[in-house]
C-alpha cells in the first residue's frame, strides 16, 4: 500500500478514537477492523458515488449492517466530503447530528438505519433488486460481521439474493474471528464461511481486509455469472492499536489511564486533541 493510504487509515483510527473518547463511548475495536474496507469502497474508486451529488439515482449504495461500527463510516464519509467535521464532532452530544449507530436521514451517504444485527443484508437485497429493475448498472455493497452472521435473517437474505440472481449485490464479511465476548469458533464450534456462502449460491472470494491494493483488485474483478458475491475480508479486531488487537473485551470498552497512554502514543494523539 502507498504511504498516503497508510496515513489516511491511521488518521481515520485517530479520528474514530478522539470522537468516541469525547462522546464517552464507542465500539472502537469493531470500527478499527473495518477501516480499510470502508475506505477502499468510498475513497479508492470502487463505489460509484459523488459527495457533490449524494442522491444521484444511479449511485452505488453502501449498507453498514454491523451498525455498531458507525464511527468508521462517519469518519470515512467525512474524509470523502459527505459529512462535515462539525457534524462528526457532534457525536453523542445534545442535539447531535449523528448518533451511536447509522440513522437514515442523519447525513449524506447513510443509506439505511442499522444497528439491530442481521437486518442490513435483507435491506441490501431489496436495494439491489430495485437497482436491477432500474437497469442503471448500480450496485449495493453490504458489510456484515462474522458475529452477526449467527443471525438467521442473514441466511434468509442470502437465499433470496441467490434466488433473484443479484449479480449487483456485493457482501463483505468483516472476518475478524471475534464477537462480543468470545471467539467465533469457540461460540459456534466449526466455522467455514467459504463453504456456507457457496452452499447458499454465492460467489466467494477471500482477501486481506487491511490490504487496500488487494481489495481494489478484488472489487474490480468480481465474477459476473448472475450470482451475488461475498468478499470474505480477513481482518484483525482492534487493528492499529497493539493492546486492542484480537482481544474480545475491547468490543465495547473505553480505556483506563494506562491503556489511554498506549493508544495516544500509537495513534499519535496529543492531550490537546482529547480535550472536551
Amino acid at each position: 500500500m502507498n504511504q498516503v493510504d497508510l496515513d489516511n487509515c491511521k488518521a481515520l483510527r485517530k479520528r474514530i478514537f478522539t470522537v468516541a473518547y469525547k462522546g464517552g463511548m464507542g465500539h472502537l475495536a469493531s470500527c478499527f477492523s473495518s477501516v480499510e474496507i470502508i475506505y477502499t469502497l468510498l475513497l479508492k474508486g470502487v463505489m460509484k458515488c459523488d459527495a457533490a451529488n449524494p442522491t444521484m439515482q444511479e449511485r452505488d449504495r453502501f449498507v453498514l449492517s454491523k451498525g455498531h461500527g458507525g464511527l468508521a463510516l462517519y469518519t470515512t464519509l467525512e474524509m470523502a466530503g459527505f459529512i462535515s467535521k462539525e457534524d462528526v464532532d457532534s457525536y453523542l452530544k445534545p442535539n447531535a447530528a449523528i448518533g451511536g449507530e447509522p440513522n437514515l436521514g442523519d447525513a449524506a451517504g447513510i443509506e439505511v438505519s442499522t444497528g439491530s444485527l442481521g437486518h442490513g443484508l435483507s435491506m441490501a437485497v431489496g436495494m439491489a433488486m430495485a437497482q436491477k429493475l432500474d437497469g442503471n448498472g448500480a450496485r449495493t455493497f453490504c458489510l456484515i460481521g462474522d458475529g452477526e452472521s449467527q443471525e438467521g435473517s442473514i441466511w434468509e437474505a442470502a437465499m433470496a439474493a441467490s434466488s433473484f440472481e443479484l449479480e449487483n449485490l456485493v457482501g463483505i464479511l468483516d472476518c475478524n474471528e471475534l464477537q462480543k465476548t468470545n471467539r467465533i469458533d469457540e461460540t459456534m464450534k466449526y466455522i467455514s464461511w467459504e463453504e456456507k456462502w457457496k452452499a447458499f449460491g454465492w460467489n466467494v472470494v477471500t482477501v486481506d481486509g487491511h490490504d487496500i491494493d488487494a481489495m481494489v483488485e478484488t472489487f474490480s474483478s468480481l465474477p459476473k455469472n448472475h450470482k451475488p458475491t461475498m468478499v470474505i475480508a480477513k481482518t484483525t479486531k482492534g487493528k492499529g492499536v497493539s493492546i486492542m488487537e484480537g482481544v474480545p473485551k475491547w468490543h465495547f470498552k473505553m480505556p483506563n489511564k494506562k491503556e489511554l497512554k498506549v493508544i495516544m502514543e500509537e495513534l499519535s494523539i496529543s492531550e490537546e486533541e482529547l480535550e472536551v
